[in-house]
């Protein structure tokens, strides 16, 4: 299964992070004559990600736990042809 794991912190919201990581692997891949296969498919997984989320709905649940002080940490995945996540609290 391909998932792509995310970081936020109280400084960059998932949100955020989701459109570094994103770029950051557009970025690499043009940089590359050729195309690696799961940078493709992770760069369409978050481009999904980005373009259907409720942003404001993830940034509520993952502020709460990281002005705690915990660490959120999302793995996004497909299911069902769709952009999923998962969000995991330490």
């Amino acid at each position: 299964m391909d998932y792509v794991e995310l970081l936020p912190s109280l400084s960059h919201c998932i949100e955020t992070v989701a459109r570094e990581k994103f770029w950051n692997l557009v970025n690499k891949c043009m940089e590359n004559a050729q195309e690696n296969k799961e940078m493709g498919s992770n760069i369409e997984l978050l481009k999904a990600f980005l373009e259907s989320m409720d942003f404001k709905k993830l940034r509520r649940e993952s502020e709460e736990y990281l002005t705690q002080g915990r660490a959120v940490k999302f793995t996004v995945y497909w299911k069902a042809g769709k952009p999923s996540y998962n969000m995991i609290v330490s």
